[in-house]
């Protein structure tokens, strides 16, 4: 990898429901608590990436959102560029920052992240996530997708009679599909979810701190089978903000490497047409070889995860794209234990977009904001011991049988 690039602050407000705050007093939040951790001020940025999903839908605002939210903090004068990659909008923007860097572009510049996702216009709320596949094959794409799922059937009483997202009938069919190939239990997604509760306790930053028992998963309210409520993630506002620098940057900033975490892959990926069987070519498997050859690593050199786990599905089949375990065996990973703080590699130990929350296009730049803390030995009752290498997962859109794009990042001390 040619240029050095190291994450040297990072910023975030809590994620939930923000009915009063605007979406510049989030951005605001999350930048300035991002140049404090560095030490510096906006002089310093030469570029800044703003990843924001849903104001065109929801507000009208479209086109030059990235301008809009970062000029009151003084970021004028400067490339801005917005981002829109679905769920992945976050890492998008820091992959583009990190490579601005990287190709000489400037010395320091910022990934944004931002949504105000929450509206009192439920309808249109929901609404918001159907562009997240092709519109114009919408009714073929959703027959397509809710087709893996056959052969498991529902039982009575397993889907909730109340809107939800389109998406979480394309992870209940994933989750189908899953425990017909491999033998899945509900129970084991169950595990992923009580596991990722019961680490958001310890995150002041997560939309939901309290912790449930399998059993109690298993219990809560259905949204459709085999995902009960805790299993998926919510709707939320929120921002976060990550600053990267080169080496001449961090020599700028009076940062030393001690403190400077390394970015050691950072790796956008598109889905491509495969088999629904063939589970080694789906585009996050893919993407993780990409990285873990750009980073000269493997699955067994990561102390610590985070991540795109929309629902508790969502967590299993990424651990078994990145190589965490063997595919169809990452229900037993969680069941056994392996995935928590604690474990032999933990997984979403700020308890993941199930508790933490899901502004979508914050949500990637959330997971690194968790990894940094993680590797500065700075997460509190949540730290992974002896943590050094992280790896973080984002996934968004849904084209074919799989997401649209997934972005795979790893950072080292």
């Amino acid at each position: 990898m040619s240029g050095e690039v190291f994450i040297v602050g990072v910023g975030m407000t809590p994620f939930g429901r923000w009915p009063h705050r605007p979406l510049k007093s989030l951005v605001a939040e999350a930048v300035s608590m991002a140049l404090e951790d560095v030490g510096t001020d906006v002089s310093t940025i030469g570029a800044a990436y703003f990843a924001n999903s849903t104001q065109g839908h929801l507000d009208g605002q479209h086109m030059i959102r990235g301008q809009i939210a970062l000029r009151p903090l003084g970021i004028e004068g400067i490339p801005v560029i917005n981002v829109e990659n679905a769920c992945a909008g976050g890492s998008t923007a820091f992959a583009l920052a990190v490579n601005h860097v990287r190709a000489g572009g400037c010395d320091i510049a910022l990934a944004v992240g931002a949504e105000k996702m929450i509206s009192p216009d439920r309808e249109r709320m929901m609404s918001v996530f159907d562009s997240g596949w092709e519109i114009a094959d919408s009714e073929a794409n959703r027959a397509r997708l809710t087709a893996l799922g056959e052969g498991i059937e529902a039982p009575v009483g397993t889907t909730s009679p109340k809107p939800y997202s389109v998406f979480m009938d394309v992870y209940a069919a994933f989750a189908r599909q899953h425990m017909r190939q491999f033998g899945s239990t509900q129970m084991q997604f169950a595990s992923v979810a009580a596991k990722n509760h019961g680490h958001s306790v310890h995150n002041p930053l997560a939309q939901f701190r309290d912790a449930f028992s399998v059993e109690q998963v298993l219990a809560a309210a259905p949204i459709t089978y085999p995902l009960t409520l805790p299993m998926c993630s919510p709707i939320s506002d929120g921002a976060a903000a990550v600053i990267v620098a080169s080496r001449e940057g961090l020599r700028r900033l009076g940062i030393g490497e001690d403190r400077a975490i390394r970015v050691l892959a950072s790796v956008i990926q598109t889905g491509s047409t495969r088999d629904p069987l063939a589970s080694d070519k789906h585009l996050t498997a893919l993407a993780a070889q990409r990285a873990y050859g750009e980073a000269g690593l493997g699955p067994n050199d990561v102390s610590v995860a985070e991540v795109h786990d929309a629902t508790a599905v969502g967590e299993v089949i990424q651990t078994e794209n990145l190589g965490f375990c063997a595919f169809g065996e990452g229900g037993v990973l969680a069941e056994r234990g392996d995935t928590a703080i604690g474990g032999r590699i933990p997984v979403n130990p700020s308890g993941g977009l199930e508790s933490k929350g899901h502004p979508i296009a914050a949500t990637g730049l959330g997971q690194l904001h968790e990894l940094v803390l993680q590797l500065r030995g700075q997460a509190g009752k949540r730290q992974v011991d002896g943590a050094r290498v992280a790896l973080a997962e984002n996934g968004g859109g849904l084209f074919g049988i799989e997401e649209a794009v997934a972005c795979i990042t790893i950072l080292g001390r």
